[in-house]
């Protein structure tokens, strides 16, 4: 007995075929900093010199401070003889003429801030909306000339300029006007000192402002003049925003060094007749230090100067990115 199968009706289709499930797919796996380190070593080995620099020149002087807590004298051990915990701390807390070169220190630091970084961006601004080409390089060249210059030269320039038979004084003698003692009267020293670092480093901050206005859209300079916007709303709406990452970042850095004022800059414009206003921290832990020998006082001073830097920086960079946004970590 045979059996027969009936053929589909006409008109009907037979039904696809069941798909596979199909998995999701797996993310590739990150390669691992073994296999990165062989493929890109030519890149890693750049950082080698740069690392071994902060390493021996940075973090392995670290260790030299818990001189602050010790007592060394020289010629015994590197890490001093005995514990004498905070006593060097107690020293120079008690010590009326820290307290002076304290308060030196911030005056100084505070003049720097106040007036040093908003002049490049000032600058920057200027520059960015000069038309002749001819004149703007000549400005950058000029104002850039003299952060090429040493320390060494800059403050021999400074003292050359306002001796008091150099040519300001003469300048003003012939205005009428009496000789200036600017080097030897301590009223003139933070003038000097403040006077000098804008000259020195203006120009230098001005190239980071002008190659983060380089990044600024221009469609946006475009939509701000089609709604009526002049120059001054473009740089205000425009320009400042655009350039306010780099702002903030510098801004903290100049924060973080607020209390290591320049040394050598200080160290060769002042003298024993400019101390009450000249001598910061940091000339004065050199001359108890080198010159008086007192290692561990001079340590712990500066180990003050350290963690009060360390503190704003990170406060500096916290308000940041809680205010608008931007930190550096």
């Amino acid at each position: 007995m045979s059996t027969t199968t009936s053929a589909p009706p006409p008109g009907t289709q037979d039904p696809p075929p069941a798909k596979a499930a199909t998995r999701p797919a797996r993310a590739a796996p990150r390669p691992g900093w073994r296999r990165a380190l062989r493929r890109d070593w030519q890149l890693y080995s750049l950082a080698v010199l740069p690392l071994l620099f902060f390493l021996v020149f940075r973090y392995l002087p670290m260790v030299g401070n818990v001189i602050a807590f010790r007592r060394f004298q020289p010629g015994g051990s590197m890490f001093g003889e005995q514990w004498v915990g905070l006593r060097y701390v107690r020293m120079f807390l008690s010590d009326p003429t820290f307290w002076q070169v304290f308060r030196n220190t911030l005056w100084l630091g505070g003049l720097t801030l106040v007036f040093c970084f908003p002049i490049p961006i000032v600058l920057a601004l200027l520059l960015n909306e000069v038309r002749r080409h001819s004149l703007k390089r000549f400005v950058q060249s000029v104002s850039y000339l003299p952060h090429f210059l040493s320390i060494v030269i800059v403050a021999g320039i400074t003292l050359q300029m306002l001796a008091s038979d150099g040519p300001v004084n003469h300048a003003l003698g012939w205005l009428g006007h009496e000789p200036i003692r600017f080097i030897q009267e301590p009223e003139w020293f933070r003038t000097v000192y403040v006077g000098s670092e804008i000259w020195q480093t203006a120009g230098w901050g001005t190239i980071l402002y002008l190659a983060a206005l380089t990044t600024i859209d221009e469609d946006l300079y475009e939509a701000a003049r089609i709604d009526g916007a002049g120059r001054l709303r473009q740089i205000w709406h425009v320009t400042l925003p655009g350039i306010r990452p780099t702002m903030i970042t510098l801004l903290i850095l100049n924060v973080g060094t607020f209390m290591a004022v320049g040394f050598e800059k200080v160290l060769l414009l002042y003298n024993p007749l400019t101390y009450p206003t000249a001598d910061v921290i940091s000339t004065y832990v050199y001359r108890a230090g080198v010159e008086s020998n007192s290692f561990s006082y001079a340590a712990a001073i500066g180990l003050f100067e350290a963690v009060i830097g360390l503190f704003l920086i990170t406060s500096a960079n916290l308000l940041s990115r809680r205010t608008v946004g931007t930190s550096l970590w």
